[in-house]
């Protein structure tokens, strides 16, 4: 079985996808065709078992930022999990919200 841990070049891949830059962005700023980009992002997409950029951004930042989880239980008897990441800067922050029984 393959290993699922990144190669160092697709760490860099994924660290500029999780920062919002276009397959040509990275392409130039990796040195390579945006060609190349694409296939480093299909491999990772499948090396890390992702569909798309938002699974992969997401699962980058819960491993470099340390995220905070709560659990509330909701007027309807859902349990409420949020999710919050914050970076060093205030105005970055991401939080997501799922409901389960």
């Amino acid at each position: 079985m393959p290993a699922r841990v990144p190669s160092p070049r697709q760490q860099q891949v994924i660290e500029f996808v999780a920062r919002g830059l276009k397959n040509s962005e990275v392409a130039e700023i990796i040195g390579t065709t945006e060609y190349v980009a694409k296939n480093h992002l299909r491999a990772i997409f499948d090396k890390l078992a992702f569909w798309n950029r938002v699974e992969l951004a997401l699962w980058y930042e819960a491993r470099i930022r340390k995220p905070r989880l709560r659990t509330a239980q909701s007027s309807h008897g859902l349990m409420r999990h949020s999710f919050s990441l914050v970076a060093q800067q205030p105005e970055e922050k991401l939080r997501l919200t799922y409901l389960s029984r």
